[in-house]
């Protein structure tokens, strides 16, 4: 059964120097017609019975939510009520920009059920953000995050980079001091990754990217985890921090294999066992939804076998791991008699460990999840 939905607004007033996501800028798009390109695709998705239950989580991302204006926002969510019916404690999420914040757009997104932000911080080093093509600064955060809270959100996440082009372990150090400075719930972390089709890819091909060693990476990712702890944040996801209570519950969905519906512009969904994608061009998304048609690129019907590796790559990502029990009963085989080989092997290494009934990363493993991953990919 579908529990989550996640909305793509593809639309940037910037476009960051790292970011490989379905993206374009926000002049002289169709904006208004997309977001009514978004009410058609919901409203076939409720003619198909897909959403004749509550939903428990609704994430809208991007691009960037918050690129739109006050009343498109206002006009969005209103769509948003008018198909997708909603458990009474829904998380219902939207990523910001703390420059693109206005009190007006915050309580918009509030009075129209957003309770939960996620802001794009990445670094309190003003030379960074400028690296990385961000166009906040820190009283940016500091009036974004004050703001919020006075129109009554409480479930504020940040987004924070590390292992970016130049930085020093320093840097780092006084980013997340900033950071906890705000006693946010919940925090986001992730190493760069450089993409084909970015500004970082053309530089580092060009020999011009100042890129940091994979050494100091690995001692960021270190002090994250310390401080992490140290500020009453738990791990609970390779690049997840959270105080008690305050996980991200839509990201959770991803992570415990469950189905979820992706509407939008190159989003990506997974229902009844099938895992699609839409188009990403504009055009090709909103052309047949004028006909009525689902606007799908791509689907893929999931194996048992390849339900399997989704449910160990994305289960053991979680800092609790894959349960054996839930695995025996979802597969109606013991994860040991699948994988039995190379957990041995993984365990040998001390990357994996059983405890309490789950398969999980020790600490060693998560510095080197993605190779552990992939002898899942490979059996």
């Amino acid at each position: 059964m579908v529990k989550g939905m996640y909305i793509h607004i593809p639309f940037c007033h910037q476009i960051c120097f790292y970011c490989d996501f379905n993206k374009v800028f926000f002049k002289d798009q169709p904006v208004d017609a997309y977001i009514e390109s978004v009410g058609k695709e919901l409203a076939l998705w409720k003619q198909q019975g897909a959403l004749d239950h509550p939903l428990e989580t609704v994430f809208l991302g991007g691009g960037t939510p918050t690129a739109l204006t006050p009343a498109q926002l206002e006009r969005l969510l209103e769509l948003v009520h008018q198909y997708v019916p909603m458990a009474a404690d829904v998380e219902w999420s939207s990523e910001a920009n703390p420059d693109e914040l206005t009190r007006e757009k915050m309580e918009v997104l509030y009075k129209g059920g957003v309770n939960r932000l996620s802001m794009g911080v990445q670094t309190f080093d003003q030379d960074l953000l400028k690296r990385l093509g961000r166009t906040h600064a820190n009283e940016d955060v500091l009036r974004a995050v004050e703001t919020a809270r006075e129109v009554g959100f409480t479930n504020i996440s940040f987004d924070l980079m590390y292992g970016l082009p130049g930085q020093t372990m320093a840097q780092w150090d006084e980013t997340l001091e900033q950071a906890f400075a705000f006693d946010m719930p919940h925090f986001s972390a992730y190493s760069l990754i450089i993409e084909p089709k970015t500004v970082f890819y053309n530089l580092m091909v060009k020999g011009k990217l100042n890129t940091v060693t994979e050494d100091l990476e690995g001692d960021m990712y270190e002090r994250l985890i310390e401080e992490m702890e140290k500020h009453g944040l738990q791990q609970y996801e390779i690049s997840n921090f959270a105080k008690p209570g305050h996980e991200s519950r839509h990201n959770l969905l991803y992570w415990n294999n469950e189905e979820y519906i992706g509407v939008g512009a190159g989003s990506h969904g997974y229902i009844n066992g099938v895992r699609y994608s839409n188009h990403g061009p504009l055009k090709k998304y909103m052309e047949p939804l004028e006909q009525g048609i689902r606007p799908v690129l791509d689907t893929t019907e999931v194996t048992v076998k390849a339900q399997m590796e989704e449910e160990m790559f994305l289960g053991l990502r979680k800092t609790q791991g894959v349960a054996l029990a839930h695995f025996e009963e979802k597969f109606n085989t013991p994860l040991v008699e699948v994988y039995g080989d190379i957990v041995q092997k993984e365990q040998a290494k001390g990357n994996l460990a059983i405890e309490d009934g789950f398969l999980k990363l020790t600490h060693k493993g998560r510095f080197v999840g993605n190779e552990v991953f992939e002898q899942f990919l490979l059996s």
